[in-house]
């Protein structure tokens, strides 16, 4: 076949990033309520472009966004999208310090920042492979959007330190859980899960976000067996669009900044998939 007919033949690649409209713009919460031991959150955006499963959005709330005596603002939070319909988005939340603690305490009627859909999401599997999704506690959020589009068909497993923050998704079809406490499901690291469905069917493509440690192994494990694999890399953002340069990671070919290269990465460019100067 000559230059110009593969040229003629060859498909274009689905883009993996939606660009964001420029600015930050207010948005009114809709709902707001547990999810098992998280908070699920859901803003209307009639306006805003559809999201790609994997891309995040950076959050503030418009009111008693930091404060104290001498009233200090908070940095925006960056949350990977958990779905998005009908002009509604929904970001999975934990209380884990005072902007997430803040957040997680708004109700219907109240109103948020919001900037986005920013950074680079999940592209498709290879031709003939099957999409496998592994997540780890919040980082379980892009992975939900992900199976939504791809649909409830898709084989997923997901690991929580206990039943309490499982307990959101233990009705799931087609799902998978493991608590490293062994209180719901398999009892150990969602990790484990991986390496079973891999020995019964590797002719998988996964899909992966969670914390460091649980990143890395999924990455050395498909790596071992020549497994393609995209993970959705966690890492302190400051303004999301790539002026600060707080969120660099190394790779095979450069640093990038994971809230414009990233965060969504091909597994075989990472060394590892372990953040440098934070210990994990």
């Amino acid at each position: 076949m000559s230059a110009p007919d593969v040229a003629a033949t060859a498909q274009p690649a689905e883009p993996r990033r939606t660009v964001a409209p420029f600015g930050r713009r207010v948005v009114r919460v809709e709902r707001s309520r547990d999810l098992g031991a998280y908070r699920l959150l859901a803003c209307a955006d009639p306006g805003g472009p559809v999201p790609r499963p994997g891309q995040f959005y950076m959050l503030a709330t418009v009111n008693g966004w930091g404060g104290g005596e001498d009233e200090r603002p908070l940095l925006p939070r960056a949350f990977s999208h958990m779905g998005h319909a009908a002009g509604e988005l929904s970001f999975l939340l934990e209380d884990v310090g005072p902007g997430t603690r803040r957040l997680a305490a708004l109700g219907p009627g109240e109103e948020l920042w919001l900037l986005g859909p920013l950074g680079q999401g999940f592209g498709p599997a290879p031709p003939g492979r099957r999409a496998l999704l592994v997540g780890g506690g919040i980082g379980v959020a892009p992975l939900l959007a992900l199976r939504d589009e791809l649909g409830v068909g898709a084989r997923t497993l997901f690991g929580f330190r206990d039943a309490a923050h499982a307990r959101g998704f233990v009705d799931e079809a087609g799902m998978r859980i493991a608590t490293d406490d062994g209180s719901h499901g398999h009892a150990g690291l969602v990790t484990e899960l991986l390496r079973a469905e891999l020995d019964a069917d590797p002719a998988a493509a996964v899909f992966a976000c969670g914390p460091p440690p649980m990143l890395e192994a999924v990455r050395a494990e498909c790596a071992q067996r020549a497994v393609p694999a995209q993970l959705a890399l966690e890492s302190g953002m400051a303004c999301g669009f790539g002026a600060c340069f707080g969120c660099v990671v190394p790779t095979r070919n450069g640093f990038i900044r994971v809230c414009v290269d990233g965060p969504v990465v091909d597994a075989a460019d990472l060394e590892s998939a372990l953040v440098p100067g934070t210990g994990h």
